[in-house]
């Protein structure tokens, strides 16, 4: 639901009744991954996505039936081999729906008081989203499987342990739901994580979705080149926040790059060692020039980041090594290095190769193998993470 944060927090402002149909499970060749979303007001309008198509308007029915009763509710579609013009995912998989109704503060007080809690799971939802669209780290947790009564409830968690919003139930739920939902917002990642309903590995399971919102993963591109000036708009469009730099003021200046969010005009190693980067930051280094490329690479190699990518020829790329050994590199912290940097794609243009080097990245963050889809038996969707019990 977060990826729609911007527009779902316009329609809170404007204190719009809404419902939004979140995917929160998915089996086998879905086409979406849990926290993907389809919102619909009460005039009808619809945002986002659930399937790409496939159940759209059923899914669509579902939000306004939620939005006439003002309770959630959960649905499965999956494949339908007896009508071609059945709901069903044609694509082969499942996915599981929560659909929340969302309604405007300030009605009368006899309607706010009959559902009380559903104003605090709204409270919760709305801050979620205006944080998520302020860039801002902070992650949603909801029931999306357990006892009736708790489905849909939701807290927010914020980096700093505050906790708005409740899940029911036991004391301890809300307890262990927001620790385990720190962990995953400091990790940045969205999963479903199963635990009892009395906050323990007792009771009637209890299953979460936690939608983890962080401020965008970084691309660095290293060397203000026309390669590197594609890079950054195929970097822009995947959500990355990019900078370029280069220590050749010439060259790494805003009429060359327009696109990038930050230029640096300082020697790459010296302007890396100034970065505070996390697991999902991805560096390219597109100099090709020993000078600029070995200290940087001699620090990059050694960072917990996702991905560090170098670009030139075989031959640039075995001097490369060999003097990254001399600076004291280990064959693992090598191992980590892509180079020739990007999949081959046969590219020559550098729109051609940006996209090279944009699939080879994503390729490595979704545990894609960058074969042809076509005659392989790799699953074409696959199954995001999910957190077992906790104690």
């Amino acid at each position: 639901m977060l990826d729609i944060a911007d527009a779902l927090h316009r329609w809170v402002e404007q204190r719009r009744d809404f419902a939004v149909a979140t995917v929160v499970a998915t089996h086998g060749s879905a086409p979406r991954h849990p926290g993907a979303a389809l919102a619909v007001d009460a005039d009808g309008t619809a945002l986002g996505s659930v399937s790409g198509g496939c159940v759209e308007g059923a899914v669509y029915a579902l939000c306004q039936e939620a939005l006439e009763s003002g309770a959630p509710v959960r649905e499965s579609f999956g494949y339908s081999d007896e009508d071609a013009f059945a709901v069903g995912l044609t694509c082969g998989g499942t996915i599981d729906i929560l659909v929340t109704p969302v309604r405007a503060t300030g009605r009368d007080a006899a309607s706010a008081a009959s559902d009380g809690a559903r104003t605090a799971d709204a409270d919760a939802l709305a801050g979620a989203l205006a944080a998520a669209a302020r860039g801002e780290a902070a992650a949603l947790t909801r029931v999306v499987q357990g006892p009736p009564a708790l489905l849909g409830r939701a807290l927010l968690v914020r980096p700093d342990g505050t906790v708005t919003g409740t899940l029911g139930g036991h004391r301890d739920l809300d307890r262990t739901a927001a620790a385990e939902t720190r962990a995953l917002l400091e990790a940045g990642r969205t999963a479903t994580v199963e635990i009892g309903a009395d906050g323990s590995r007792c009771g009637e399971p209890v299953t979460l979705l936690v939608e983890s919102s962080v401020p965008a993963p970084r691309m660095l591109v290293f060397g203000a080149i026309d390669f590197a000036a594609a890079l950054v708009r195929v970097g822009k469009f995947l959500g990355y926040h990019v900078s370029v730099c280069d220590a050749r003021p010439v060259f790494a200046t805003a009429g060359r790059f327009p696109d990038a969010d930050e230029i640096v005009v300082d020697w790459p190693h010296r302007y890396l060692d100034s970065q505070d980067l996390d697991a999902r930051a991805v560096l390219c280094v597109l100099t090709h020039d020993a000078k600029f490329d070995v200290p940087l690479l001699e620090r990059a190699l050694r960072l917990p980041v996702a991905y560090v990518g170098a670009m030139g020829s075989r031959r640039t790329h075995l001097d490369r090594l060999e003097r990254l050994r001399d600076a004291g590199l280990t064959e693992l912290e090598l191992h980590r290095l892509r180079s020739p940097i990007g999949l081959d794609l046969g590219a020559r243009t550098p729109e051609e190769t940006a996209l090279s080097i944009a699939a080879e990245i994503v390729a490595n963050r979704r545990g894609g193998t960058g074969a042809p889809l076509t005659g392989a038996h790799t699953p074409i969707h696959r199954d995001p993470p999910r957190i077992g019990s906790v104690a």
